[in-house]
């Protein structure tokens, strides 16, 4: 069956863009202790979901970085990138997952981001699991990990410890 999946980097103090929406804080561990981890949680996707700003921010990298569909949640247009499979949408979470599920095929949907986007998935109960890289800095401020108006329990099923101090903490909802 297919999982909605929010895998995500976040300082430790709970946040995963600085107030700038920036990630310099991030990109200073660089990737090497995560690349093969990574590679192999993007090999079980078969759909990313994100937010305009997000999608915005993915955007730039060249080339387009997903060969599978991306779900974009906006309310205003955007213009897609060249030979991507975008897909933007307008609507709440649960009445547009069906049609995500199904761009998955048998992979999982990894909720790349914002923040609001997978609080969105996570109030909806259609949030199967958080993937969070705690990295060893603290921001201060910035955009939240998961901006909820509820408290919701959590499973912890798995840690994973990286080089730098970073470690993976993995919880069922």
């Amino acid at each position: 069956m297919t999982r909605t999946v929010y895998y995500v980097a976040s300082s430790l103090d709970g946040f995963i863009a600085d107030d700038d929406d920036g990630l310099d804080w991030l990109l200073q561990f660089g990737f090497d202790a995560f690349q093969e981890h990574y590679d192999r949680f993007l090999a079980g996707v078969g759909a990313v979901v994100m937010g305009s700003t997000t999608y915005e921010s993915v955007r730039r990298e060249e080339p387009w970085p997903y060969s599978i569909p991306a779900w974009v949640l906006t309310s205003a247009p955007r213009e897609s990138s060249p030979g991507a499979d975008v897909r933007f949408a307008d609507g709440g979470v649960t009445e547009l997952l069906p049609a995500i599920r199904e761009s998955a095929g048998t992979g999982d949907v990894w909720v790349v981001g914002g923040g609001v986007v997978a609080a969105q998935f996570a109030e909806a109960s259609v949030l199967d699991e958080l993937r969070v890289t705690v990295m060893p800095v603290l921001l201060g401020s910035g955009r939240p990990l998961l901006p909820f108006r509820r408290t919701i329990p959590l499973e912890l099923t798995g840690t994973k410890p990286f080089a730098g101090g970073a470690v993976e903490l993995v919880y069922r909802f």
